[in-house]
């Protein structure tokens, strides 16, 4: 049974969906979301906390059980995004290098466009080779933010402070 629930975020409501006690999806806001009921599920709750402490500065890692639904390449580029270390970039061409596919950039770019665990699976953290920002399936401004909040705290203003970005399109004061 597909167990549903909702996260408000500082990027705005994500929706989390499970099956079988494996986080399956993690839906932006404006995305569309899937027909589930909401249903009390362990890893739904893991889930929302550890994103909660990311959103926070206090994780830089996920430690959940997924269960991406895709093709064999597909999965393995998947895999490949959950090794870029938090507060690192990579280009899609380095990506397709991990995984041993060095001419498949382009595919590595559409797998990575399919990522169905976003933030948790960092497909934000891959850039084009010349450092630009590309796609992301939450926008352009979302995925700056994630980014931005990523170094705020590897590196942050004062020892011990994550000072977190405004959200997109908020106004700092």
């Amino acid at each position: 049974m597909l167990a549903t629930m909702t996260l408000r975020s500082p990027v705005g409501t994500l929706c989390l969906c499970a099956e079988d006690d494996r986080l399956t999806e993690l839906h932006l806001p404006h995305r569309s979301v899937p027909a589930g009921r909401p249903h009390r599920s362990e890893v739904l709750a893991r889930a929302a906390a550890q994103l909660t402490e990311y959103f926070a500065g206090q994780r830089r890692t996920f430690d959940l059980p997924l269960a991406p639904r895709g093709t064999a390449f597909q999965t393995g580029v998947w895999r490949a995004l959950a090794e870029i270390p938090f507060g690192e970039t990579c280009s899609y061409g380095d990506l397709a290098r991990a995984i041993g596919r060095p001419a498949a950039s382009r595919a590595v770019g559409a797998a990575n466009g399919r990522n169905p665990i976003a933030i948790i699976l960092p497909c934000h953290r891959v850039i084009g080779a010349s450092g630009e920002l590309t796609g992301y399936g939450g926008g352009l401004p979302m995925k700056r933010w994630l980014l931005d909040h990523e170094r705020a705290c590897v590196q942050p203003a004062l020892p011990g402070l994550c000072d977190a970005p405004a959200a997109p399109g908020a106004v700092r004061r």
